[in-house]
């Protein structure tokens, strides 16, 4: 008998293989119809799913966090279900639950198109009325193999399962899948739900087998939370980093240098301007390093990346050896420990805090090449620091005041790890900054100190990024400003506008206040007309616009446009405007819209 503990307390003895629907419904008949599924010892199964072992016994309703990716899973069956309806030609892939969705991968001989995606869409509602259940039945490979005789995908996929596992169907109406579950009671749970968008995926995401068509989809339980989710997709699209860099000349990508950008000098300013801001809070006690991009295989195979890491590493022909015993580096870490050992160290030296902005080489899969969040060359504010002792990172963490989360078993095989998630101004969330202890690499590497007892020691190192990777830290910024930068960090600060040529004489000494005074200020002097130049200085989402005209140039005063206030104009003495300016870059205040939030 398996023993079955119940939230309060209370047991129930059950036999191995029974259905988890008929213990909640021993529970409450209200519960049950409330049920999505149950977690079994912590793992999430359906209600159709034998119980195979005992231990907590929870019944996950919509409520639970837990219950959205089993919805979103059945949701991808029901488009499968769909698509097989009207494209009866589709093979099918496999259709997971994502963070915010679910996707399916067909293999089809003309791509998807957006009437398709509106068609599938209709027939998923026909679908979802009629109220298939998910019927799951166990079956043995031989069976496995006949069910799925007509889709290569699936035979392969049923190839790569262990002789142990235990193989099993879902069916809903007229469409079968090879799935291990878990599934809703039946198609009429996914009311709200959305087809968003096609991409081409490789099978099984290597790129030397063939494309098949990703369709992605999202649902969820209630139509305000789908309703906010689109919003939020449809001002990601528009704050989209790619569009927004491309349109305020930031980057560029070419194919000469496939997951390497080109920062121009507006963008090469954005991130000069983001480093100063690191590198201002790194001083003193932090020892700013510049070590090698290329290391022989021998630095990486003391540090373990070489057996583990290899496929992701740049490798170097080395025309001696004619071998790829080099490469060039993915990470900072070695080349520290590398430099840790130059000397002795005392206990009175610690902590050590070695910072290095080199820029890195990842061998990314071009296929997940995606703008600035996904590259191949990038840089980190990357430091180490060699403690005395191991850290106290639950007090550190609880100086700061804020809140905090222990993911018990969640942290890298060397030591505990503190990621730092932060949400965006449409809501989403990113993990940025990541402070990792770590006890590894000291052995590896034999680093010490000579402890207060003349004995040496192991010190204990901690890996620290704040931003994490440059190039990605911006793409965020990007979106969550939309463009808009705060004063300090847009790399035009102010434009100073002439309402016609014969006025820049009398503009120059305005810009010239604006220099003196540190801010990033040019002079629009074009053969345009001012509205044009306005306009041109809106989209580029330049901070201020100073008008000069006749009156201006007399009164040593200027038109002062803010974004965001429209035609609005404010006339301010040139000293002031300067002044204010210039205050506002110092204590690098935020746009009025993120104050709230500051």
């Amino acid at each position: 008998m398996l023993t079955l503990t119940l939230p309060d307390g209370a047991t129930r003895e059950v036999a191995p293989g029974t259905l988890p629907k008929d213990v909640v419904a021993s529970i409450g008949a209200g519960l049950l119809r409330a049920a999505i599924a149950v977690s079994v010892d912590g793992e999430v199964q359906d209600l159709a799913t034998p119980l195979r072992k005992g231990g907590a016994f929870t019944v996950i309703t919509n409520k639970d966090p837990r219950a959205l990716p089993v919805l979103r899973h059945s949701g991808a069956h029901i488009l499968a279900t769909a698509v097989r309806r009207l494209r009866p030609d589709a093979k099918i892939s496999f259709g997971p639950a994502i963070d915010d969705g679910f996707y399916y991968d067909f293999e089809v001989e003309k791509p998807f198109t957006p009437d398709d995606l509106a068609a599938f869409e209709a027939e998923m509602k026909k679908v979802v009325a009629e109220k298939y259940p998910f019927v799951r039945e166990e079956v043995s490979r031989e069976e496995a193999l006949k069910r799925f005789s007509d889709d290569q995908l699936k035979l392969e996929r049923i190839g790569d399962l262990g002789p142990d596992e235990v193989i099993s169907t879902y069916t809903d109406g007229p469409f079968i899948d090879l799935c291990r579950g878990p599934h809703v009671q039946d198609t009429g749970y996914l009311k709200h739900f959305k087809l968003l968008h096609t991409a081409g995926a490789y099978w099984r995401g290597d790129e030397k087998r063939q494309m098949l068509q990703r369709i992605y989809a999202t649902a969820f339980f209630s139509k305000e939370e789908l309703d906010q989710h689109l919003h939020r997709l449809e001002e990601a699209r528009k704050r989209d980093h790619r569009v927004v860099g491309k349109q305020l000349d930031l980057f560029h990508f070419f194919p000469v240098a496939p997951g390497a950008p080109f920062w121009t000098p507006r963008g090469t300013q954005l991130y000069n301007t983001l480093v100063e801001f690191v590198r201002e809070r790194q001083q003193g006690a932090f020892l700013e390093i510049k070590t090698p991009l290329m290391y022989h295989k021998s630095l990486w195979e003391q540090s373990g990346h070489w057996g583990k890491y290899k496929e992701n590493m740049f490798l170097v022909l080395d025309n001696e050896t004619q071998e790829h015993d080099h490469s060039l580096k993915p990470m900072n870490c070695p080349s520290h420990y590398v430099y840790y050992n130059v000397g002795k160290h005392s206990y009175r030296e610690l902590p050590k805090r070695f910072v290095t902005f080199d820029p890195l080489h990842r061998n990314e899969l071009s296929g997940a090449l995606s703008g600035l969040t996904r590259v191949r060359q990038f840089a980190q504010d990357d430091c180490h620091v060699f403690l005395k002792a191991e850290a106290a990172l639950k007090a550190a963490l609880e100086s700061t005041g804020r809140p905090y989360e222990l993911k018990a078993g969640d942290g890298a095989f060397y030591g505990p790890k503190v990621d730092f998630d932060v949400t965006d101004s449409i809501g989403r969330a990113w993990q940025l900054g990541t402070i990792q202890l770590d006890y590894n690499a000291p052995e590896r590497f034999d680093l010490q100190y000579v402890g207060a007892d003349n004995a040496m020691h192991r010190p204990v190192v901690i890996h620290r990024a704040v931003s994490g990777s440059f190039e990605r830290f911006i793409a965020i910024l990007i979106e969550h400003f939309a463009g808009a930068f705060p004063l300090w960090l847009a790399p035009e600060q102010v434009r100073v506008l002439p309402i016609t040529n014969d006025l820049a004489d009398a503009a120059r000494p305005v810009l010239d206040a604006l220099t003196a005074a540190g801010l990033r200020a040019t002079l629009d002097e074009r053969n345009e007309t001012l509205n044009y130049r306005i306009r041109d200085g809106e989209l580029m989402k330049i901070p201020y616009l100073a008008v000069v005209g006749k009156r201006e140039a007399d009164e040593g005063t200027v038109a002062l446009r803010a974004r965001g206030t429209g035609a609005k104009q404010e006339t301010m003495s040139v000293a002031a405007f300067v002044a204010k300016l210039a205050e506002e870059n110092r204590t690098r205040a935020l746009p009025a819209e993120f104050k709230a939030e500051q």
